[in-house]
């Protein structure tokens, strides 16, 4: 899929960046501690990284699409990271939550326990240190091809409760809704909590 994101980034920066970030992440922020460092895995147009660094949050994006990283670091005023997050070594890293908003659409079903094991080598490390995430998928069954080929992976409760559950992942708070740009899509979303 990096391949569409890189091609088209200036339109999908322009498709997405209005997007109010608070209509799906107010309830997060609410949740998370003030002022705690912040990793936007996927953050495409960087409208996340904006809206949670006027909030006062320390956030770093993480993008592969290097257009899409040079235009949400230039929106944001925030630092992105370029690579892939199937493979790219997070372990130097220490984030206190971890966003990935509509990020992992498209990663297969057998795929993303692996990929969220990846990424959480971004956490902090302390074992005394709270750590949160919101991720949001969409909702469904099985697998949805848009028009533009690209490939969702469809996701529910059943299926994702229990991948949480074996990261030591305790469910906050779950919401459904649909989508802002095609009221046909559904998205479920997850805040989470570290257990420690």
């Amino acid at each position: 899929m990096s391949d569409y994101y890189q091609k088209n980034s200036r339109q999908f920066f322009d498709q997405t960046v209005d997007i109010d970030s608070s209509l799906f992440l107010s309830s997060f922020v609410q949740t998370i501690p003030s002022q705690i460092s912040i990793l936007d895995v996927g953050c495409g147009s960087g409208r996340d990284l904006h809206w949670l660094r006027k909030q006062g949050f320390h956030v770093t994006g993480f993008e592969r699409s290097p257009g899409l990283a040079s235009l949400a670091r230039n929106h944001s005023g925030c630092e992105v990271i370029e690579g892939d997050f199937a493979t790219y070594d997070f372990s130097p890293h220490s984030f206190d939550a971890i966003l990935a908003s509509g990020s992992l659409v498209h990663v297969p079903h057998e795929n993303l326990t692996t990929v969220l094991e990846n990424i959480f080598q971004a956490f902090n490390q302390n074992p005394n240190h709270a750590l949160y995430m919101y991720i949001s998928l969409k909702a469904g069954n099985g697998v949805k091809k848009d028009s533009q080929n690209r490939i969702f992976y469809l996701w529910d409760d059943e299926t994702l409760k229990p991948i949480f559950a074996n990261h030591e992942l305790h469910v906050i708070e779950t919401s459904k809704s649909p989508s802002v740009k095609n009221s046909k899509d559904l998205w479920i979303g997850y805040i989470l909590k570290k257990t420690i």
